[in-house]
């Protein structure tokens, strides 16, 4: 350390602060089982793993490692400079009691203390080659009974996985995240996280099971996922429905090297009442999720939505290749929809880019659908080449582009609605 602080005018700040921060962590190893974990999958390592957290967060941060073996526990804290460290063979495997998960507010809401957590904290990461499982099943069949168990402040709640909110400086890198009650990996009104060579699973027919979950959050970047899940393989969101505010958008969101198999897409929405701006997604592969791109909200939920771009996107066998629409959970307007109000929760959808964009085997092409009163503003297709049964609706949109190619087996392969206002080439 003395060497680098010799040369600490040929260093920027942000280099100094990384290097103090690995020394940090160096500070302290914890093994949980030297704290009394036992990692054999049936007597509950709660206590055990929260005692080494709590020590080693008071040596000053450090490396809680869990090595081969199954750590089956209630929800745990991270505090700041803590590492947690799944050694490949180690599963943080959920409860199943429902009552090992507390009553608790979450995002401004009624909801269950998640598996594990972080609030309030900074240099948080989650490392290795292991698993942390949510051990869901119980869960989906219980909110399958219920119609309103996925939305957000409902009554029939569901814990999720992996939660940091209000945090910063976060790295999630190797692991894999399954099986979550609900929602997977939620970062809540973070800054600055780093999601990178992770592995997000769940049966295709869990409910609710969204692998990433950028919330009111800033500053992400999530690179080299797969995600193979229920529900969203991404959605990026900024409030609840009927939000009373203020909220706080999530912006400069980076989505690299991707893939998505099953799921619902990579998505910007629906709860959406703070915005989200500068969101970039490149190099991404869907094969069989429901759908592509899509932006997603409607009245009671909008806000700002815009410079977003996505490059470099091929689809195989996607249901619905491109959905930008103002009437979430519906994708099309009732028929005789009539412009309403502006309101502080009205969607304005503006500057979006699609550039070298490939889709065959879809069911629809999609739409491009904005509201009466909000239409959706410079949309610009750049050699997009869409290949489905149906064709691609556009109404109260503005859309222009060169090398759009939309072959639709059955209708006209763009149906232009009410409002549309298109030049394409």
């Amino acid at each position: 350390m003395n060497r680098f602080l010799q040369r600490a005018p040929l260093l920027t700040a942000a280099a100094l602060f990384f290097f103090a921060a690995v020394a940090l962590h160096a500070a302290a190893l914890c093994d949980a089982h030297a704290y009394g974990a036992r990692g054999d999958g049936v007597a509950k390592d709660t206590g055990a793993l929260q005692v080494a957290i709590d020590a080693c967060a008071a040596k000053g941060g450090g490396t809680v490692r869990l090595t081969a073996g199954t750590y089956l526990s209630a929800p745990v804290v991270l505090k700041s400079n803590i590492t947690l460290q799944l050694d490949k063979g180690a599963t943080l495997l959920g409860s199943p009691d429902h009552k090992d998960y507390p009553a608790k507010t979450e995002f401004r809401a009624p909801g269950l203390q998640s598996l594990v957590s972080a609030t309030n904290a900074e240099h948080v990461a989650i490392t290795g080659e292991g698993t942390i499982d949510g051990n869901g099943e119980s869960w989906w069949q219980e909110a399958r009974a219920y119609k309103d168990s996925g939305i957000l402040g409902a009554e029939h709640t569901r814990p999720r996985l992996v939660v940091f909110d209000h945090c910063k400086h976060v790295r999630v890198e190797g692991v894999t995240i399954q099986n979550s009650p609900m929602w997977q990996l939620v970062p809540y009104y973070t800054d600055d996280i780093v999601i990178r060579n992770v592995k997000v699973l769940a049966p295709a027919r869990s409910p609710n099971t969204d692998a990433i979950d950028p919330f009111s959050s800033s500053h992400v970047t999530i690179d080299h996922v797969f995600a193979d899940v229920g529900d969203d393989n991404i959605a990026i969101k900024s409030g609840m429905i009927n939000s009373p505010g203020p909220d706080a958008p999530s912006r400069d969101i980076t989505i690299t090297d991707c893939t998505f198999l099953h799921g619902h897409g990579l998505s910007i929405g629906s709860e959406i009442a703070g915005g989200a701006q500068n969101i970039r997604a490149e190099r991404i592969h869907f094969e069989g999720t429901d759908n592509g791109i899509r932006v997603k909200a409607n009245r009671d939920r909008g806000n700002d939505v815009g410079n977003l771009v996505f490059k470099d996107i091929e689809m195989k066998g996607v249901k619905n290749a491109l959905i930008i629409s103002e009437y979430y959970p519906k994708v099309l307007p009732p028929e005789g929809d009539a412009a309403q109000p502006v309101t502080r929760l009205t969607p304005h959808f503006h500057d979006i880019t699609l550039e070298n964009v490939t889709a065959v085997d879809s069911v629809s092409a999609g739409a491009i659908v904005g509201l009466p009163e909000a239409p959706v503003l410079a949309v610009t297709l750049r050699n997009v080449k869409i290949s489905a049964q149906h064709g691609l609706n556009v109404g109260y949109a503005e859309v222009s582009g060169t090398g759009v190619v939309v072959t639709a087996a059955e209708n006209p392969s763009i149906i232009q609605a009410a409002g549309a206002k298109l030049d394409l080439r």
